[in-house]
């Protein structure tokens, strides 16, 4: 499995049908992580696998997700990404290899009342019709997994779109992780 599949498998920057949307800008690293989000946490990918997420503060609102299957703890991945809060949505932003697009990804995510961490992924389908209106600007581009499209709005209407109750649709649940007890490795 390629090295990168295992990054979007583990913070569910899932490649949905080889689709991925990609943003000229990054979230600053303005925010800091919501309470209970740092920590261990544990999930089961598509294919059935155990897998283990380990989310950690680098410093300066900059964070580190460290990923790896159950069954092979010793061949990890990790990635830097921020956070940030607008309206009542959680965000993260994170850097996508060249070879998917370059620039950087965006994903919706909360804590649950049942102590869950949940990440959503923007549906491309949705975003290619708020390009279609005008209400994003951006290109259709080719990646190495298939189609995927690249926003260069300026993040102010970025998360106008975002945050805008009548576009909730445009979020997918990607992936369910729970805490991970405290005695397992």
């Amino acid at each position: 499995m390629k090295a990168w599949r295992v990054v979007v498998i583990a913070l569910s920057f899932l490649l949905l049908s080889g689709c991925l949307v990609t943003f000229k800008e990054p979230l600053p690293a303005s925010d800091l992580a919501p309470k209970g989000l740092l920590g261990k946490w544990t999930s089961t990918n598509a294919w059935g696998e155990p897998m283990n997420l380990e989310l950690t503060r680098l410093g300066d609102n900059r964070y580190q997700a460290v990923s790896y299957f159950k069954a092979k703890p010793r061949e990890r991945e990790a990635f830097s990404f921020t956070v940030a809060r607008h309206g009542s949505r959680w965000y993260l932003s994170a850097p996508v290899p060249a070879q998917f697009g370059g620039h950087f990804t965006i994903a919706g995510f909360e804590l649950n009342e049942k102590h869950e961490l949940v990440v959503y992924n923007l549906d491309l389908e949705q975003i290619k019709q708020a390009m279609a209106q005008k209400t994003l600007s951006g290109e259709g581009l080719q990646t190495d997994d298939g189609e995927g499209v690249l926003i260069d709005s300026d993040l102010r209407k970025v998360f106008a779109y975002l945050d805008d109750p009548a576009n909730s649709d445009v979020f997918i649940e990607a992936v369910r992780y729970q805490r991970l007890a405290k005695n397992s490795k």
